[in-house]
């Protein structure tokens, strides 16, 4: 990257925070595709996130009086962590376990999940202050917010949590139009 050093030093310090950012935002992608199981995917972004590395941080380590370089180069970092979080929640690629806990509508709430396609299982259970319906669904993760809106229009006070799940068996998936 000598051509850096014809280059103003404004024009270099941005240069090397959009570098940084895209190397970034490409490292958070590459992380959350291969905790889904994404290989080849998370090859090919771990490729080009190494080359553009090298390039940048030769860049920083050649000049390092350079402070606008120096944090050029950490606010990109910073700001591609949040922009590789922002695509990736964007992109919603994989599945996810649903946990509803219902006091008094749990049959109703997994009436109403079955009605839009959802896999359900009901489970009767016991809470700290009574009997409880937890509903258990598992979903692809772009859908997980239909089934939270759902579950809470019937009953606002259903405790939910949301889980990041690798499928490895067969079952019924509803909506995803996949049948393992």
């Amino acid at each position: 990257m000598d051509f850096l050093q014809t280059l103003s030093p404004a024009v270099g310090a941005l240069l090397i925070f959009f570098l940084r950012l895209i190397n970034y935002t490409m490292d958070t992608l590459r992380i959350m595709l291969t905790m889904r199981d994404k290989k080849l995917l998370s090859w090919v972004l771990g490729f080009f996130e190494s080359i553009l590395f090298v390039v940048v941080m030769g860049a920083v380590l050649n000049d390092l009086d350079d402070v606008m370089k120096i944090a050029a180069y950490a606010g990109g970092f910073a700001t591609g962590n949040v922009v590789g979080m922002l695509i990736e929640k964007r992109l919603a690629i994989g599945y996810s376990h649903i946990s509803i806990i219902s006091r008094e509508q749990g049959k109703q709430i997994a009436g109403v999940l079955r009605e839009h396609d959802f896999a359900v299982t009901e489970i009767p259970a016991q809470g700290r202050d009574g009997k409880v319906t937890l509903l258990n669904c598992s979903v692809q993760r772009k859908l997980s917010a239909d089934v939270e809106r759902l579950a809470l229009e019937l009953d606002p006070e259903a405790f939910i949590t949301v889980e990041d799940i690798v499928p490895r068996q067969s079952g019924y998936w509803g909506r995803t139009g996949i049948n393992r």
